[in-house]
């Protein structure tokens, strides 16, 4: 069901090809902002490319020229979560094998990798459910919902590219 309704809402958010054809995005706004600073300072990067979209794009500055941007650096940050929790997992694949290899009773860090990742999707999705009801059904929920799945999607990938230390 919440599949569902972000996909109606990113549909509605997306609805003008015209608009969608001519998006200024480009992810290296963020990138290059992420590789001037470190530790928590990287969280004020989230943001950085959709902002220049919406700035660049004509049109950027309306619901569906917002929602755009904001559509594509969530797909950004989503694909480099994918690539964190992917190198995680070959890390920690190797590191429980040695562990048990060596008769450590050390907990397994696949599966709890494995359940924190199930439970922050269950989080992402409350969360930005309650950003889209702040709305109360108007037309800046869809481009709020975005920006909170962007924004959430983006420091989970912080957290998992660089640990806890990165969200204090």
């Amino acid at each position: 069901m919440k599949i569902a309704t972000y996909g109606i809402g990113l549909a509605l958010v997306l609805a003008s090809p015209a608009l969608a054809q001519d998006l200024k995005f480009s992810r290296e706004y963020s990138v290059d902002c992420m590789a001037e600073l470190e530790g928590d300072a990287q969280l004020t990067c989230i943001g950085a490319s959709a902002n220049a979209c919406m700035a660049d794009t004509p049109g950027g500055d309306t619901t569906v020229g917002m929602g755009g941007c904001l559509n594509a650096e969530w797909q950004y940050w989503d694909a480099e979560l994918n690539d964190a929790y992917g190198e995680l997992m070959t890390l920690y694949k190797a590191s429980d094998a040695e562990a048990k290899a060596g008769g450590w009773t050390a907990p397994e860090q696949v599966a709890a990798l494995k359940a924190m990742q199930r439970a922050w999707i269950g989080y992402r999705d409350a969360r930005c459910d309650f950003e889209r009801a702040k709305w109360g059904g108007g037309t800046g929920g869809g481009p709020a919902t975005v920006q909170c799945m962007m924004e959430v999607t983006a420091a989970q990938t912080l957290l998992l590219r660089y640990g806890l230390d990165v969200l204090q």
